[in-house]
């Protein structure tokens, strides 16, 4: 059932990350105030999703002027990155956690920075108060997640190649149970040290050194990281993407996430269809949902990148006549054919090659809204689970964001958007995302998941505005998605029907299961919050 209160509202992917977050929020604290908190406890006890040695994207609506500012935390790739650095010698690209596993792939972490930036923009608690949860448990010990320990047990062949994150995590050999007491002396440390110096020491300071050493010096597959990467980073403060979807304004992150652009699409190109009266229980209604993912997806695949490097044709992308021109070529009731990027009004001169880089699920979400009206909407990641399983002396791993890039820098003689360059920051599909009904925040929401992060979002957000459901139902609700030509249906009451029905259309079907981790709060005459029953998060209230 969903939670409710009256207040103020947290729903994170792990209870004591809520925790940490509702007392700050219980002793007045800002939602910026409780991400810190519950970010930094996160970063101990779900370190296979996110932490300081990855990236993150924030949406914030201010309570107080009514406007929906964004914070870019995402990795920068070193500046001394080669576009061929995940390509053997003989120029065929590397098998993925080749160039997962080790330095090559660590871009320069900005979780941190951003923590800081928001707390400093927005937060009214003593920043050093703030990570007091994480500094206890660190020190004292936590009972280990069902989630944290499956993960390890379906890892430890790769957790098991590096030494220290060996010994984290494989304790003689063994991988960490269900339950049992883990303490991270290092990550207090850590912690503490961050808590006393702001976040100096990270990108200028000791640890700061740590990273660096442990990227550069892993003897398999070492990195390029060096110190000027780390003290040159900056949080970027962008635009939010926004549409009006009926009498709603929806709002999310613009590149280098395509997650923004990509709900914003789908759900303008759904825009005409009566999905209220259709249902969620229609085959037709995820023939349509899945064909409008394809048209979107088929763009986000050739022009969404990092726009600070490459020209992104984002007005175009977004134009009501461009989204109605892809909306009328979905075929109701029959396989929609020949779905190729569309030529958006302002598309860039230059023809870019379509980018198939892989971005596998892991990641995780916050939701936060607080007495002064403040919303949060956070999506943070090390990318892949347990990242490059690189851990660092400091006690926390570090990202393996650089595999996100392209492998390759061109296909068929065009360079691709998402190509690795130094200082780029590599495409995500990370979908932070807060809904407005008459300039108030009505849903905050967000998923892990790697790419299918943007359908999660999406379905949930329909559940919601189309077929009322509570957002408990919403974040709870079945799975159907076709990215790419074949629809992934998850198991459930619903799978079998639709899977003929969708087969009858004439397209190729999978069911299987999904481990998406929506955490949304829907705020009505109460404030209600709903986490994801597929993993671990709880929902918290005053």
């Amino acid at each position: 059932k969903s939670v409710s209160s009256k207040n103020w509202m947290i729903v994170t992917a792990n209870a004591y990350a809520s925790a940490a977050g509702a007392k700050v929020l219980q002793s007045g604290g800002t939602a910026a105030d409780a991400m810190v908190a519950a970010q930094s406890v996160l970063g101990l006890v779900e370190p296979e999703s996110s932490g300081i040695g990855g990236g993150s994207f924030l949406l914030w609506y201010d309570g107080v002027t009514g406007k929906i500012i964004t914070l870019d935390g995402r990795e920068t790739a070193p500046q001394n990155s080669t576009a061929d650095q995940f390509q053997n010698s003989n120029g065929t690209k590397m098998k993925f956690f080749d160039a997962v596993i080790g330095g090559l792939s660590v871009g320069t972490p900005g979780t941190l920075a951003l923590m800081y930036e928001a707390q400093k923009k927005w937060g009214n608690q003593n920043w050093t108060k703030l990570f007091d949860e994480a500094i206890f448990l660190a020190k004292n010990g936590f009972s280990v997640s069902k989630k944290l320990s499956s993960s390890i047990e379906r890892d430890k062949d790769r957790l098991s190649k590096i030494e220290k994150t060996k010994e984290y995590f494989l304790p003689n050999g063994d991988s960490l149970k269900h339950r049992q007491i883990l303490k991270n002396p290092a990550y207090a440390s850590t912690m503490q040290n961050i808590a006393n110096n702001s976040i100096y020491d990270f990108y200028r300071g000791s640890i700061a050194q740590d990273i660096i050493s442990t990227v550069n010096n892993y003897s398999k597959n070492p990195g390029f990281l060096g110190f000027e990467d780390l003290s040159s980073y900056r949080v970027i403060e962008r635009d939010p993407v926004c549409i009006i979807y009926k009498v709603y304004n929806i709002c999310g992150m613009g590149p280098p996430s395509s997650g923004g652009v990509a709900v914003a699409q789908i759900l303008k190109i759904l825009e005409p269809y009566d999905l209220k009266s259709l249902g969620f229980s229609n085959p037709l209604t995820w023939q349509i949902i899945g064909d409008a993912t394809r048209l979107a997806f088929a763009d986000r695949d050739l022009y969404l990148a990092d726009s600070d490097y490459v020209s992104v044709p984002l007005s175009g992308l977004l134009s009501d006549d461009y989204l109605v021109e892809r909306s009328n070529q979905i075929k109701a009731g029959s396989k929609t054919e020949n779905i190729v990027p569309g030529k958006p009004p302002d598309d860039i001169a230059y023809n870019y090659g379509i980018d198939n880089s892989l971005e596998l699920q892991s990641t995780t979400h916050i939701s936060i809204y607080d007495q002064y009206g403040n919303a949060l909407s956070m999506t943070s990641s090390i990318e892949n689970a347990f990242g490059s399983r690189l851990m660092t002396e400091s006690g926390f791993l570090l990202n393996n964001q650089l595999t996100d890039f392209s492998f390759n820098e061109k296909v068929d003689g065009k360079l691709i958007a998402n190509r690795l360059e130094p200082g780029k920051r590599p495409r995500s599909s990370m979908a932070p995302t807060i809904v407005l009904e008459d300039g108030k925040p009505i849903i905050i929401i967000g998923s892990p998941g790697g790419s299918n992060i943007i359908n999660f979002v999406v379905n949930s957000i329909i559940s919601l505005l189309e077929w009322d459901m509570d957002i408990q139902e919403a974040v709870s609700h079945p799975h159907a998605i076709n990215r790419w030509g074949k629809f992934e249906i998850e198991e459930s009451a619903y799978s079998s029907n639709l899977e003929a029905s969708l087969n009858t259309m004439g397209y190729d079907t999978k069911i299987r299961k999904y481990y998406s981790g929506l955490n949304g709060i829907l705020i009505d005459t109460k404030i209600y919050g709903g986490s994801d029953p597929r993993r671990e998060g709880i929902a918290l209230g005053d």
